[in-house]
């Protein structure tokens, strides 16, 4: 018996934690760079506007674009790493990054800045893909934190350079500024890809023995998993869960400038700024706390219990936004509360996709999944139309409330058991 465990061994030694820490550390500090591609680019759209006359509409189908760019590749990124590593991915996504900003830099057309996006999209996607797929892999025992603390990089990374984006915008204009970063932030996720390696096997944990947190011994092919029913219903959430944060994010001002509140003076915590900035400022900080929370939070007492939790809270939120949201004190708390409770899609959805996929093409199976983002966004128009056609934000907040709730029941009453049947499977 000892005999066929040792011919069974592991081809490589486990490493220390403080090694995997530090993998997933570089990953973090890659996310943090590429988190201004896709949040810093609303400090510029007035500027171009001002320029060249093009109404805002025409102008943000770059960010539309961009967001389409970053998360409908991820597949295709997602299985050349788990084919040829991270480093080759993130170094050529750094590359794109860098050169998407320098043609901002330089564009007098639409086209121009379509264009520019495209390619920042391409290399945003690159960078995330991998990033979130490297922590899934080296982290099988703590999946929803390190999925989770890796996606706050993105989401809170970009709140370190709120201010000095704006004041280089205000100090040198915006292109020279999209120059600046789009250089900057590009050659660091260049340097940082020669220090990310994917895990041999051996190196990391075993699967987790949970009661709570039920993990496949099988990996399953990005093609197996799209014929997989539960694969769908997985992406119909996040599709429902995702639209409705998205259409808050892109609509926070509007929202707050039909409500008359966008700019009173609101003053908690002995801080005071207009509603608005004080909202989009909290926002962004709960939008990257929420993701290691729930994460951490999913690795104790299981992904869908967590799903049912956050998303029903976040079903709420919206819902008593729209109804108290008109003052501007609860509109900063609830806009909070709401961030606080949507973000977490991200460190969710890719650790339970691991969860019930397996981790060898962790990558490209999480990548696969976090395409409905692209579709959830292609869903924000759909809510300004919405909007406009009938002259008031009631409809959508409650298709937004209805559609998390629905998402929060679908976890606890269907996700759950079906996912048990489907490892129960796997196993035998």
């Amino acid at each position: 018996m000892t005999d066929t465990v040792h011919a069974a061994a592991p081809t490589a030694a486990r490493v220390s934690d403080a090694y995997r820490w530090t993998q997933l550390a570089i990953g973090v500090g890659a996310m943090v760079m590429i988190a201004n591609y896709q949040y810093g680019w609303t400090f510029f759209v007035p500027d171009i506007q001002k320029k060249f006359g093009w109404d805002r509409a025409s102008i943000q189908w770059a960010f539309t674009l961009f967001v389409l760019f970053e998360t409908w590749l991820v597949p295709i990124e997602g299985w050349f790493v788990d084919k040829y590593g991270p480093r080759l991915v993130v170094l050529i996504g750094g590359i794109l990054c860098a050169i998407g900003w320098a043609i901002n830099a330089e564009a007098t057309t639409l086209n121009g800045y379509y264009l520019g996006m495209i390619i920042a999209g391409i290399g945003a996607g690159g960078v995330y893909g991998t990033c979130v797929g490297n922590a899934l892999k080296w982290f099988p025992d703590k999946r929803g934190l390190a999925a989770g603390i890796t996606a706050a990089g993105f989401g809170a990374g970009s709140a370190l350079t709120v201010a000095p984006i704006q004041a280089m915008i205000k100090d040198s204009g915006f292109q020279t500024t999209f120059l600046y970063f789009g250089l900057g932030q590009g050659l660091i996720i260049v340097i940082l890809a020669f220090f990310l390696f994917p895990p041999k096997a051996g190196q990391v944990p075993a699967v987790t023995q949970n009661v709570n947190v039920i993990q496949t011994r099988r990996d399953y092919q990005p093609t197996q998993v799209v014929r997989h029913p539960i694969f769908w219903l997985m992406y119909f959430m996040f599709v429902i869960v995702g639209a409705g944060g998205l259409m808050v994010t892109a609509n926070l001002k509007p929202i707050a400038a039909d409500w008359k509140i966008d700019n009173v003076p609101v003053t908690l915590m002995a801080m005071t700024m207009t509603a608005v900035t004080f909202a989009a400022t909290i926002d962004r900080i709960l939008n990257g706390l929420t993701r290691p929370f729930f994460g951490w939070i999913s690795d104790k007492i299981g992904r869908e219990n967590t799903m049912f939790i956050a998303f029903g809270i976040e079903g709420l939120g919206i819902y008593a936004l729209y109804m108290f949201g008109h003052n501007p004190v609860m509109f900063v708390i609830l806009s909070g509360l709401v961030f606080f409770a949507w973000g977490e899609i991200y460190s969710l959805f890719p650790s339970t996709c691991t969860d019930t996929f397996g981790s060898k093409f962790a990558t490209t199976n999480a990548g696969l999944l976090y395409t409905a983002k692209g579709t959830a966004a292609l869903l924000v128009p759909v809510a300004n139309y919405m909007q406009q056609s009938s002259g008031t934000w009631d409809t959508v907040f409650l298709i937004a409330a209805g559609a998390n709730i629905l998402a929060s029941l679908l976890a606890i009453a269907v996700l759950k058991p079906w996912r048990r049947s489907v490892i129960a499977q796997s196993r035998a």
